[in-house]
């Protein structure tokens, strides 16, 4: 027997409520897991790891408190991969221009390959996620800002 849908919704209502991680729970032949995340940029996490200074830090120019855009999630559940086969380039990269329906990552779900599309024209701002990952449903991939109306528009 299937869990109830008002118990699921539940324990991720108290999932958010409480700040745990994560929550798993098994009821005979069903289970759950609910995981709570709090996404860092790729540049942000490579960068952190990076800077184990062993000298005190010199100062440095502000890193942005926040990163402007629209965030693209994940449609589905499953592995992402930034290029489309092995030891390939990343299909984008941060600072790159993307055009709306151009492929932008690959998530591997139960075996199939599903390209993932971008959702609108722009410029990547931010990968949230590494090659290889586990996504979950509605998990944050990219951040994607929208061109200036001067990049957007040409003028005759």
């Amino acid at each position: 027997m299937a869990m109830d849908l008002r118990k699921i919704k539940k324990l991720i209502e108290l999932v958010n409520e409480s700040g745990i991680a994560e929550l798993a729970i098994s009821e005979g032949s069903d289970s759950i897991r609910i995981t709570r995340y709090r996404p860092v940029p790729q540049e942000q996490a490579l960068a952190s790891a990076q800077a184990m200074p062993t000298a005190p830090r010199p100062r440095t120019t502000e890193i942005p408190q926040a990163i402007e855009g629209t965030v693209q999630i994940s449609p589905m559940v499953g592995t992402f991969y930034a290029a489309a086969e092995v030891d390939e380039t990343p299909l984008v990269k941060v600072g790159q221009r993307v055009s709306q329906g151009e492929v932008i990552c690959i998530i591997e779900a139960m075996g199939m390959t599903n390209p993932i599309e971008a959702e609108r024209d722009g410029v990547i701002r931010a990968i949230w996620v590494k090659d290889g990952d586990e996504v979950a449903f509605d998990q944050p991939l990219f951040t994607i800002d929208s061109l200036p109306s001067s990049e957007t528009h040409s003028s005759t």
